[in-house]
This record gives C-alpha cells, sequence and structure tokens, in this order.
C-alpha cells in the first residue's frame, strides 16, 4: 500500500509541477506582451515629444516675425 500511496504522491507531485509550468510559461507570454506595448508607447512619447519640440520652434519663429512685423509697422510713424 505504501508504494501505491508514494505513486499518488508522485502524481500529485507531478501534476502540480506541470501546473506551475504552464503558469510560468502564462506570465512569460504576458511579460513579452507588455514590453512590446512599452516599446510602442515609448516609441510614441519619443514621436510626440519631437512633435512638440517642432511646434514650440515654430511658435518662436511665428513669434518674432510678428515682433519684427510690428517693429517695421512702429517704424512707419502712423
Amino acid at each position: 500500500m505504501k508504494t501505491e500511496e508514494e505513486m499518488d504522491s508522485f502524481q500529485l507531485l507531478e501534476e502540480k509541477i506541470d501546473s506551475l509550468i504552464k503558469f510560468i510559461n502564462t506570465i512569460k507570454k504576458e511579460k513579452e506582451s507588455l514590453m512590446e506595448k512599452t516599446n510602442t508607447q515609448e516609441r510614441k512619447i519619443l514621436d510626440l515629444s519631437g512633435e512638440v519640440e517642432y511646434l514650440k520652434t515654430s511658435r518662436d519663429q511665428a513669434k518674432q516675425r510678428i515682433e519684427a512685423l510690428l517693429e517695421k509697422i512702429e517704424q512707419l510713424d502712423i
């Protein structure tokens, strides 16, 4: 009888190990998916940061042009 109990214990251990392996594989897949999403979001952030910098530069250039035009208008002495 002891051998039958040992076999049941080994079978139970094997099932738990199999379950653990499946769980680990699931977690690994989720980690890979999250890493891909993170990389995608980081690329988007970089793109948006570049766009913000471009818009700031464009705004500053427009401001300088407007100031230059206002100075020309002031020089007309109207």
